[in-house]
């Protein structure tokens, strides 16, 4: 029915409790007797009396203090005698703790159903009252005095009460504002989202914190900022009554931290552009990488030119520059008289939009090209400071453009140009500074790539002459070779190896390690090991060498004795670098035998066919090059053919991560199959082990042995007699046919019978003539005594001493070296068909020898 609709409604809006929760109402009723006849359940909670406790007694004597119950019997009478009455009464509070409180108690007189007096008692704690007053003195100054806007919303979302904050700044007075929506005061779109927040807090009860919503107040434009705050509100009885919010202007906060953001934005953009910028040392890179951190980080597209000289190489600083003003950066060249106008080329371009060209006319990336004299670009190389541009027309994208010069040590490299479209926020000041920042990192480090590249192509010179050229040959020997630069950038290092020619077709192996890297280690590489050039051609043992190497070392690290401050500064300086560890092998391919001396260095490998495999040689290790005062070692080892000898540094084997051992175990399981090609060795252990390449430098020598066939070696003993000369030139011509090298008779013939003939009247015991065939023909001459002849020139009135001096013109070289037991002569003669053939004496040579 419509009257039962209407009830359910108004109860269901207005359920009982709400206030009187809050004052705590109770009640109770005393019949004609005086004595309470009803107890409410409220009675209880409020005296903390039950109704047993209390029904049929006298209330006075139930709950009044003692000295107050004679004053009060006299009210219950004059209450029983129809009075009303209201007035404080003290009670005792339930619990125990003998507090006393005070109530208010409103009585009214009632009359009984046989028409006798009682009393209607409505009771009420005076602290709630208290309490309530407070809270309402509280909550009206909080919500008219606040210095923040104060709204209470209804569960219907419109407002309920607003305060005066909140009526200055949206205009009107408080009242206007009630029954009003968000839609009110924000645009549609805030609105919405305020809307949807109220009704999210209404529903769950979960409170809503620094709602951030912008709009702008009434009669005004300027944007504004506001943090909303948001809760729910309840009854006394639980049920939500409406929502709560507080709005705050945080206009000036939002600015705040918009400024200290874009702070640490840019802030940001310069460290990443100190960790991203430079990394490669190389020009055309860093240009990328300025351009890799600024778009689309700081701007929508930029380019980096650069000056051609610079790019090329011809870039001169050392001459005198001519300064464009009072501390005006002076441009590259300008000392071999470039002009600021000279060509540039783009060598990097990034954009973060399609169709957005740069300001001016297009340049693709590698083009060359200069600016106008009158041009932004143009100023900006001539100045040296930035330059803003605003944008053009309403079809130019681009609104704004910073022209910044790439300044490094006072000399301008080149140009970086910074664009942002529209819709972008154009350059401000802030930008200006951060974009001279980062192209002043990008210009020092453009710069240091174009010193590296100078350095660079320097020690790339020295350092590919000091490594021997091509694939190293040695007789009886397959020869293969790796060198890897500790830095893959620079391939400029300290470790080095080498292959020497000996006489009697040795040869010597060398591999060292200088301490260190970079230029001066492979200068002073460069040094050691011509050193150890010049000592093999004397045909020392290896240990010899070593000690004479080392003395070297020495003498090169200290610098020489006294000297000035300055090169006594370059003493301290070197010292270190001149340290040095080498291995020197020397190999005879006649007898398959290998001579090994070690000065501080990784030991060789030696692996044999069969199941011995890879084997360390038990080398004496003796001290590092430029430390001294001990001898060195060396042992003798025979090479059966198709072993395989490997050298190498400690860069092969050694690493951070890993022990010395542990690179050495692998090494040797590496090199477990010598039988494949020798190349392919080198490369399965380089791709084997975890070299760590960029760590250290690392060189591989690997030699396999062949030896030399025993019909390339032709040896006889002879005694010492005059007979023997011509024995000897019977031997040789019997022996070359054999060989096929009868183009060689006569000179072969000559020279062997001068050798023995000097051997004979100059040497001692038994005379020894070895004949070698391989790529050369070689002569050896053995006795007996330990004296080295020397050549020299015979006067006319001489009778002889033109030996040697004849064997210097038809050999294609000659030399001795000293044994064990003597000494040997040697001479070389090159094969017919090879390189050097055809070695004659001309009758102008053979008259000088004469007179």
């Amino acid at each position: 029915m419509p009257g039962q609709s209407w009830q359910d409604a108004l109860w269901h809006s207005s359920p009982p409790g709400s206030i009187y929760d809050y004052i705590k109402v109770a009640s109770f009723s005393l019949g004609p007797d005086g004595l309470v006849d009803q107890w409410s359940l409220r009675a209880e909670e409020l005296f903390g009396l039950g109704a047993a406790q209390v029904l049929g007694r006298d209330p006075v004597e139930a709950f009044m203090p003692p000295e107050l119950r004679a004053d009060g019997h006299r009210k219950i009478a004059e209450i029983l005698d129809g009075g009303e009455w209201t007035g404080l009464v003290p009670f005792r509070i339930p619990g125990g703790s003998g507090a006393h409180g005070v109530a208010e108690i409103y009585v009214m007189p009632t009359r009984t159903e046989t028409a006798e007096r009682a009393a209607l008692c409505i009771v009420v704690d005076v602290r709630a009252l208290r309490r309530i007053e407070s809270d309402l003195a509280a909550s009206q100054a909080i919500f008219g005095q606040s210095p923040f806007g104060f709204l209470l919303f209804g569960t219907d979302l419109t407002v309920q009460r607003a305060n005066r904050r909140f009526a200055t700044v949206f205009g009107g007075t408080v009242e206007e504002h009630r029954g009003r929506t968000v839609h009110d005061y924000l645009p549609a779109r805030e609105a919405d989202r305020m809307t949807a927040a109220l009704r999210r807090v209404l529903e769950t009860g979960e409170a809503v914190t620094d709602l951030q919503i912008t709009g702008a107040a009434p009669g005004s434009r300027e944007h504004r900022h506001w943090s909303i705050n948001l809760y729910r509100l309840h009854g006394g009885s639980g049920r939500p009554i409406g929502i709560a919010g507080l709005g705050t202007d945080v206009t000036r906060r939002h600015l705040a931290a918009r400024e200290a953001a874009g702070v640490r934005r840019n802030l940001a953009l310069l460290n990443e552009a100190g960790a991203r910028i430079g990394t490669s040392l190389d020009l055309e890179t860093t240009a990328r990488e300025l351009l890799d951190v600024t778009v689309p980080g700081f701007c929508d597209l930029a380019s980096v030119d650069l000056y051609q000289g610079l790019l090329l190489g011809d870039d001169d600083r050392d001459g005198p520059a001519r300064p464009q003003g009072p501390g005006v950066p002076t441009l590259p060249g300008q000392g071999a008289g470039r002009l600021p106008s000279a060509p540039l080329r783009r060598v990097a371009f990034a954009s973060a939009v399609s169709d957005a060209p740069l300001s001016g006319p297009p340049v693709g990336v590698g083009e060359i090209h200069r600016y106008p004299a009158a041009s932004p670009g143009a100023l900006a190389l001539r100045t040296a400071r930035p330059r803003l541009m605003e944008g053009g027309g309403p079809e130019d994208l681009v609104q704004s453009t910073l022209v910044v010069p790439l300044v490094a040590h006072d000399t301008v490299v080149g140009l970086a140009q910074f664009s942002r479209t529209k819709g972008s926020e154009p350059f401000g000041e802030r930008d200006r500074a951060v974009a001279v920042e980062l192209a002043a990192r990008a210009a020092v480090c453009i710069d240091n790539a174009r010193l590296y590249r100078r350095e660079h192509e320097r020690a790339l010179i020295l350092q590919r002459s000091l490594l021997p050229p091509g694939d190293p040959e040695a007789a009886g020997l397959d020869i293969a070779c790796r060198y890897l630069p500790g830095n893959a950038a620079t391939e400029v290092g300290g470790d080095w190896f080498d292959v020497i020619e000996l006489p009697g077709h040795r040869t010597a192996l060398v591999v060292g390690d200088v301490m260190g890297r970079g230029l001066r280690a492979a200068v002073a590489m460069g040094e050691l090991r011509t050193a150890v050039r010049t000592l093999a051609l004397l045909d020392l043992e290896p240990a010899e060498v070593l000690g004479a190497l080392d003395e070297i070392a020495r003498g090169l690290g200290a610098g020489g004795a006294g000297g000035n401050r300055h090169t006594r500064a370059r003493e301290a300086d070197l010292s270190e670098v001149y340290l040095a560890t080498c291995v020197y092998a020397v190999y005879d391919p006649v007898t398959r035998r290998c001579t090994i001396a070690n000065a501080g260095h990784m030991p060789p490998v030696l692996v044999e066919s069969g199941e011995a495999g890879a084997l360390l040689l038990e080398v004496p290790p003796g001290m590092p090059l430029g430390v001294g005062g001990e001898p060195f070692e060396e042992v003798e080892v025979e090479l059966p053919e198709g072993a395989l000898l490997a050298l190498y540094t400690d860069g092969l084997v050694e690493s951070r991560d890993h022990p010395l051992e542990e690179g050495l175990r692998g090494l040797r399981e590496a090199l477990a199959d010598p039988s494949r090609p020798l190349e392919d060795v080198c490369d399965h252990v380089l791709s084997t082990l975890e070299t760590r390449h960029g760590e250290d430098d690392i060189a591989l020598l690997m030699a396999r042995v062949q030896g030399l066939p025993r019909d390339a070696v032709a040896d006889w003993h002879l005694p010492r007699e005059a007979r023997s000369v011509g024995r000897a030139r019977e031997l040789a011509r019997a022996q070359l046919p054999e060989w096929g090298l009868e183009g060689l008779l006569d000179t072969t013939e000559l020279l062997v019978s001068e050798l023995v003939t000097n051997a004979l009247r100059y040497g001692e015991g038994e005379i020894r003539l070895r004949l070698l065939l391989d790529r050369t023909l070689v002569c050896e001459v053995w006795d007996g005594n330990l004296v080295q002849p020397r050549r020299r020139r015979a006067r006319d009135t001489d009778e002889g001493g033109r030996g040697l001096q004849l064997v210097g013109q038809l050999s294609s070289g000659w030399g001795t070296r000293r044994t064990h037991r003597g000494k040997t002569v040697w001479f070389e003669l090159p094969l017919p068909g090879g390189a050097g053939e055809g070695v004659e004496l001309t009758a102008e040579q053979l008259l000088s020898m004469y007179g």
